[in-house]
């Protein structure tokens, strides 16, 4: 799949055993689609599937070399296979265990910031963290007043002061899942390798409190850290004069900071897709895969997630997970999907997106199996729950929803110093503390939005690069950004508003 397209093939087979194409272009009507001997029957759009053979009603259609869903009515050669004939099937394809890769490596360094636990971070910044919605308005006006006033003249080694607030932490049960969700993703953001300080604003009657949050992790106020709630301090105008103060104590500290040579092993990547397109799968999401790949081999973390993603696709995992222990922690992550969708009356083939669909992806395992290619070849290592810590190097399931910012968030909190986002239809994603690099699976999205994605993988299928060369590009970029030159989405000024935790139970 590396060079499988010449520059003016109309349609490109991905695997030998497929028994349907994808156009390269729109194609008309009559067109001959070289050299697999059949003509269209119908007009078919840019990245959508062509029958290459009869496919029966009930017989099942193949992409990838894995099966993606069961056709509906009979196909003819020729013929445009999307959701009129076309569905999710429950039939899957046997994997084999891939092989560890074992490309030689050159040693890579970047330049980071080394905290005093060991972990590197790629930014320096100090965020204000919300423990409630209530508190959210004064930790805006808090990071804005900041601005205003010019408080980080003097401070070059700062990156900026990030407002990190949400829409929960009250009106939940005090236990259960969705409190400790909540509350693992507050602490692990705060103490992600990217914030050189925290300042934590409560309201001060919320559920998650900040007396009892602080105990159960062991954190006191200090030159690092610093927390209040509105309450206490006596409302909204103290509570902003407050702010300052402590940001103002903070600064020396967190400006002392200063980037280092650091080894690649100690990035933590978090992957992501969105907006995906028919050649998502094909062109970016391996080529993002050839790059974790790359990683892993330096002894980095990579962090796949989005579980309702892989539906379809879990078996490719199983086969590629360190151990039986590994394995049926993913399995258990899907169980309880399962039953989450059951019990909200909806299903987990409730995706592809309808903009999925526009772009030619017809069924869940359509789309899992380009999904999955992101996490590339390399053993599965360990297998989370959201916002849980990192413990294990090379790549890392995390689960979470397939809502971007949602996923995101929860790999940041499990330590993600960096995202990195496969596109096809365009996505405009950025993230704070952790920078996203953004990859288009084709180059007329890239032109059409040069000012959010870094880099084109379009060239991939126009046949002027390789998947390997395009991974290699990505880790050096990847890299690059490490070191502090900043991607697309950092100059557009996204990233203070992506913080969205996983809201799972109910809401009182």
């Amino acid at each position: 799949m590396s060079d499988v397209l010449a520059h003016d093939a109309v349609a490109v087979r991905l695997h030998p055993g497929d028994n349907v194409v994808v156009a390269t272009r729109r194609i008309s009507a009559g067109t001959p689609i070289a050299p697999e001997n059949v003509t269209a029957k119908e007009t078919i759009p840019s990245g959508h599937k062509i029958a290459t053979e009869t496919i029966a009603a009930g017989a099942l259609v193949r992409k990838y070399g894995q099966v993606i869903g069961v056709a509906t009515a009979d196909i003819a050669p020729g013929m445009h296979v999307h959701v009129q004939n076309l569905a999710v099937s429950e039939s899957r394809e046997e994997a084999r265990a891939a092989p560890a890769w074992s490309r030689r490596q050159a040693e890579k360094t970047f330049l980071g910031y080394r905290r005093p636990d060991g972990r590197v971070g790629v930014r320096n910044y100090i965020g204000v963290l919300t423990s409630v919605n209530c508190s959210a308005t004064v930790a805006r006006h808090i990071a804005e007043a900041a601005e205003r006033s010019g408080l980080l003249q003097g401070f070059g080694n700062v990156d900026g002061i990030v407002p990190i607030t949400h829409t929960s932490g009250c009106g939940m049960a005090s236990r259960g899942e969705g409190y400790d969700i909540l509350r693992r993703t507050l602490w692990g953001t705060a103490a992600n390798p990217n914030f050189g300080a925290i300042l934590l604003v409560g309201l001060g009657c919320e559920v998650i409190q900040i007396d009892r949050f602080k105990k159960d992790y062991g954190i006191a106020d200090s030159t690092t850290f610093q927390s209040f709630t509105i309450q206490d301090i006596g409302g909204t105008r103290r509570a902003i004069a407050e702010g300052l103060e402590r940001l103002k104590a903070v600064l020396p500290q967190v400006n002392a900071a200063r980037r280092s040579e650091a080894p690649a092993s100690e990035l933590v990547l978090g992957l992501q897709c969105g907006g995906s397109d028919a050649w998502s799968g094909v062109t970016s999401n391996p080529a993002l895969g050839d790059a974790s790949d790359r990683l892993a081999a330096l002894g980095a973390t990579v962090i796949l997630s989005e579980t309702p993603e892989i539906y379809g696709a879990e078996h490719l995992l199983y086969a590629r997970a360190r151990s039986s222990e590994v394995s049926e922690k993913l399995r258990a992550r899907l169980d309880w999907w399962e039953n989450y969708t059951r019990i909200h009356n909806a299903e987990m083939n409730n995706n592809p997106s309808p903009g999925n669909k526009a772009g030619g992806l017809t069924t869940i395992l359509e789309k899992s199996l380009g999904a999955v290619a992101k996490g590339g070849t390399s053993p599965l290592n360990d297998v989370i729950e959201y916002a849980q810590p990192i413990k294990e190097r090379g790549l890392v399931f995390m689960d979470s929803p397939g809502f971007d910012p949602a996923s995101a968030t929860g790999q940041v909190a499990s330590g993600a110093t960096m995202i990195a986002f496969t596109t096809g239809r365009g996505s405009a994603y950025g993230c704070k503390p952790s920078p996203s690099i953004k990859l288009s699976s084709n180059s007329e999205i890239y032109e059409r939005m040069k000012d959010d994605i870094d880099i084109d993988c379009g060239s991939i299928a126009r046949g002027g690069a390789t998947v390997e060369q395009k991974g290699a590009e990505i880790l050096d970029y990847l890299l690059a950004v490490a070191s502090g030159q900043r991607s697309k989405s950092e100059e557009l000024g996204y990233g203070g508003a992506e913080f969205v935790p996983w809201q799972v139970g109910a809401v009182m």
